[in-house]
């Protein structure tokens, strides 16, 4: 279950236009039936965004149907609920990460994670200690601090403080890089809180999708901002992240993310996504 769930089940008109509808932006199953050369019945496949459960029917279903174009194949080293606890959140935590470790390695210093213990937040922790980086986490949730280390963060930021450092054009060099999925103040002050040459990438914008700062930070520490769109994220790289998560990324930490639940018990998983109190990643058992 993603967020984009949550809306959906609740009527928001800016992901579905009609209803009545099937949420369910992540599923893996067995084909049954297959039009494509590309896939063969019996086979496992992963199915996540594009517009699955947003406007086509999605996962919370025993049967759903899909172009062949939006599947990838299983990888062996995954179980199919290891696929679902990663998901949406973790592939976009994984297509951050890959950009990120092009250009910035775990010797140059700290990786700063806002929106922790959420989905993409708490993979991205994850999957950063399992290759090797310092991570800081940014979040609102102070009871969250020994979840978020046993993920493997390092330090732990109050968001309140983090959101309230000076309006200066640029602050204190304190980050080799960064993975944002809150967008606003936050994303501002990681901006302006770089190192020279380091990475931010950016995936959400629930804080705010506006921004307000200058272009010092870019020109004066040649930093880089990189967006991540995992909805229509090209499917060489949906593969080679998938098979990276399924592989040299796979990590323990992810099962500490799961809290798998039946269809019976999604109405309140829903509300508590929708009020910021559902933490890590929920998955939903077709019975």
């Amino acid at each position: 279950m993603n967020y984009k769930d949550a809306l959906s089940a609740s009527g928001n008109k800016g992901v579905t236009r009609n209803y009545p509808h099937m949420p369910g932006i992540d599923v893996v199953g067995v084909i049954v039936t297959s039009n494509s050369a590309k896939f063969k019945v019996d086979e496992k496949v992963i199915v996540t965004s594009y517009d699955l459960g947003m406007n086509t029917n999605g996962g919370f279903a025993e049967y759903i149907k899909v172009p062949a174009d939006w599947a990838v194949q299983l990888p062996e080293n995954l179980s199919m609920k290891e696929a679902m606890i990663i998901g949406t959140a973790g592939l976009t935590a994984g297509m951050s990460v890959y950009r990120l470790s092009e250009m910035v390695k775990p010797a140059d210093g700290t990786i700063v994670v806002s929106g922790a213990s959420g989905g993409v937040g708490s993979l991205s922790i994850a999957i950063l200690k399992k290759l090797g980086y310092q991570v800081a986490a940014i979040t609102g949730k102070e009871s969250e601090t020994d979840y978020l280390k046993r993920l493997g963060a390092d330090s732990i930021i109050a968001r309140k403080d983090f959101e309230e450092l000076d309006k200066k054009p640029l602050l204190k060099p304190s980050f080799a890089g960064a993975i944002d999925t809150v967008g606003g103040v936050i994303l501002e002050n990681i901006i302006k809180s770089v190192l020279p040459m380091g990475v931010i990438t950016c995936c959400g914008n629930v804080a705010s999708p506006k921004l307000d700062l200058t272009v010092f930070p870019f020109i004066l520490r040649g930093i880089a901002l990189i967006g991540i769109d995992s909805q229509n994220y090209p499917m060489s790289y949906r593969e080679q992240v998938w098979n990276k998560l399924a592989k040299e990324w796979k990590t323990d930490a992810f099962a500490a993310t799961c809290n798998e639940v039946t269809l019976n018990e999604l109405n309140e998983k829903i509300k508590l996504m929708l009020e910021g109190k559902l933490k890590g990643r929920t998955v939903v058992k077709i019975q």
